[in-house]
């Protein structure tokens, strides 16, 4: 009976480990379903696994090989969607690593040792999936060629490139980001031609590069636009017009006189964040009726004038806030020569202001 009784016990316990072995592949291969990855597709991906890299189960279509002092990139496993190659020594973007990769949507090679000549042609063109390219921090002297059609993310910052091939943005369409500060473009290479194809452009950085003169040819679509760390100093008069949508606008750290800023060149009704900081202000310019933040700090402003920077009469203002009152919440003044206490007259026209640094 003591036999029987072991022989159950011992059968209970097999299929109580056999139900729990059941339930962990369960745990694992239920986000996969929930991915849509069928089970071949998860266990092909999972053996294809790089020994050099890391390939999570519950999260099958990421594959991590950052930090692992690789100087060549291992075979990608071919359902790979996001690929982690950064903090690594990589030289060369090789065809035959991502030959199978042909899936990936997101693929960062942050601070390697890429250079230009390094980039295997036509390697990039073939993700035909790909919307996140990062190569910050690499050795690039130019934009990469033969990028993909659905490319929405491209990030360049941190290289040495000073030359943006004609026609490389010709066909991306979907491209909204591009972020290319802390290079070294100049004037020449910043231009219509060289920009054209960015159709629906949001964001562009030009941070930290060679300009001495607002960049040309920029997309009409482009909302936000940072020029900060050039040598900027002067804004053409009409230079607005070409850019209806920018609402988001900086150039600080540039050499900006007074007499570099047409009276009404920033008079925009899309303008919201205007930032003028670290530059040689000596007059506050004209403040936009719609703009809601504005950075003067460390020029040098001696005084502010309300009948000069107010957009509207401020005897037309009335006490009732409406849609003629100037919108202007945050200013911020240190940094000048400055002595307190602000005009009434400023107070008067401004009247949602909030904060303000002196």
């Amino acid at each position: 009976m003591q036999t029987t009784h072991s022989s159950w016990r011992s059968r209970l316990h097999s299929e109580m480990a056999l139900l729990l072995s059941l339930l962990c592949i369960l745990c694992l291969v239920g986000p996969v379903i929930g991915q849509d990855m069928p089970y071949e597709e998860y266990m092909a991906q999972i053996q294809a696994c790089p020994k050099e890299c890391r390939c999570p189960p519950n999260f099958p279509r990421a594959v991590y090989c950052d930090n692992k002092d690789l100087k060549s990139i291992p075979k990608i496993p071919p359902h790979t969607w996001y690929l982690y190659l950064q903090n690594n020594l990589i030289e060369v973007l090789s065809a035959d690593a991502f030959r199978n990769a042909t899936q990936l949507r997101w693929l960062n090679l942050n601070r390697n040792k890429i250079t230009s000549e390094g980039v295997e042609e036509g390697v990039l063109g073939t993700m035909s999936h790909l919307v996140h390219l990062y190569m910050d921090d690499n050795l690039l002297s130019s934009v990469p060629s033969s990028l993909p059609a659905s490319l929405e993310h491209l990030r360049l910052s941190r290289n040495r490139i000073s030359t943006i091939p004609t026609g490389v943005f010709i066909g991306l369409e979907k491209l909204s980001l591009l972020d290319l500060q802390g290079n070294k473009l100049m004037d020449d290479a910043v231009t219509e031609v060289s920009l054209k194809g960015l159709n629906n452009l949001v964001q562009i950085n030009l941070a930290k590069n060679q300009l001495t003169s607002m960049p040309l040819g920029l997309p009409p679509t482009t909302t936000q636009l940072f020029l900060d760390g050039n040598s900027i100093e002067k804004i053409p008069a009409s230079y607005f017009k070409g850019l209806p949508k920018v609402a988001f606008l900086r150039l600080n750290h540039n050499k900006l006189g007074s007499s570099g800023i047409p009276k009404n060149v920033f008079n925009v009704s899309s303008i919201l964040d205007l930032q003028l900081s670290h530059n040689q202000l000596t007059e506050v310019p004209l403040i936009p009726s719609g703009l809601e933040h504005l950075h003067l700090d460390h020029n040098k402003i001696k005084r502010v004038i309300g009948s000069n920077v107010c957009p509207v009469s401020v005897d037309a203002i009335d006490d009732s806030i409406n849609e003629s009152v100037p919108r202007l919440r945050y200013l911020r003044l240190d940094g000048n020569e400055i002595k307190p206490p602000i005009p009434r007259d400023v107070i008067l026209c401004f009247r949602l202001l909030r904060s303000i640094v002196i």
